[in-house]
């Protein structure tokens, strides 16, 4: 049997397997995408699921990058802050307030000028930037909204070979001041709730330097560490690193790579950050839209050649 066929097999057998829950009640993972993305059925969450249904539920993140569960509205702020606790440390956002009457969950509501509608892996302007985000949807709108993954795994594997050579030899400077009207199509908003998330979201000044091909801690995959916190290639012109920077984003986000999911009050989606870029489509007008992150902690990315990201600028504003 060929490797191809040998990994397809063992797929196959491992979502066709179910997964016992703590409650007893047996859950299987439907793949979404061929590349990315699976729904996970018949299991809630929570805190006191036993530790084999939280081992199960993490390999299949690795596998899959990004995982979906319906009908979980029993999770409020306090229980999904639990949950993500089971992966291991939480975190607060490193510069925007938490919610309040929660100790780390970020709120990101269409009001308050948070639409995170451009390519991004999350918080890459810090070294340790989180392993995983847990994104629980509040308020939908009736239409729209929809949120779309692509795997930077999957990406790296299928570069041309000159360009995965290219990437391995690169670094990115990183940080929380990139231009946010450059990396959208739609033109900027420009009103106060906008201004104020804006002044908050750079209240400290973050620059950090990353390899732009890391080893995952945990599969040993190399993943592509790009996004719109990107500034530039380091020891490369700005206009070279514009240019690089699209050739690389054109690869990433190609449809084939990418998984998108139309939400509903109470889903919830869990994906490796360390392994996926996502996009929120503001699609939606003036309608209302709210969802809840909790994110758990991470771990300093590695260079193929074992260098480490480092931090070279963190500079809080008058």
């Amino acid at each position: 049997m060929s490797d191809t066929a040998t990994l397809a097999h063992q797929k196959s057998t491992h979502e066709a397997a179910p997964l016992a829950a703590q409650s007893g009640e047996p859950f299987q993972i439907r793949p979404i995408g061929g590349l990315i993305g699976a729904e996970v059925r018949g299991v809630t969450l929570s805190a006191e699921l036993d530790d084999a249904a939280i081992a199960r539920i993490n390999a299949a993140l690795l596998e899959h990058k990004v995982l979906f569960f319906r009908g979980q509205s029993h999770l409020d702020d306090a229980a999904q802050e639990a949950f993500a606790a089971r992966f291991g440390e939480t975190v607060a956002h490193p510069t925007v307030p938490s919610k309040e009457g929660t100790s780390r969950l970020l709120e990101l509501d269409s009001k308050h000028g948070t639409r995170a509608n451009s390519w991004h892996t999350d918080v890459t302007f810090v070294d340790a930037y989180p392993k995983i985000s847990i994104l629980r949807g509040v308020v939908i709108p009736p239409a729209g909204g929809d949120t779309v993954w692509a795997n930077t795994a999957a990406a790296y594997t299928h570069l041309p070979q000159p360009l995965r050579e290219l990437a391995d030899s690169l670094w990115a400077l990183h940080s929380n001041t990139y231009d946010y009207a450059a990396t959208r199509n739609t033109p900027a908003i420009d009103n106060d709730a906008e201004r104020e998330y804006r002044k908050q979201f750079t209240s400290t000044l973050y620059e950090t330097e990353h390899p732009v091909v890391r080893v995952h801690p945990e599969t040993g995959e190399r993943t592509l560490v790009l996004g719109h916190f990107v500034q530039r290639f380091v020891g490369l012109s700005q206009r070279d690193s514009d240019r690089l920077q699209a050739l690389f984003h054109d690869h990433i986000t190609r449809l084939e790579n990418t998984v998108r999911w139309r939400w509903t009050q109470g889903d919830v989606a869990i994906w490796d950050n360390r392994a996926t870029q996502h996009y929120a489509v503001a699609d939606y007008g003036d309608a209302h839209r709210v969802v809840r992150r909790a994110t758990v902690h991470g771990d300093v990315p590695v260079s193929i050649d074992g260098r480490r990201s480092r931090t070279v600028k963190r500079e809080t504003r008058g």
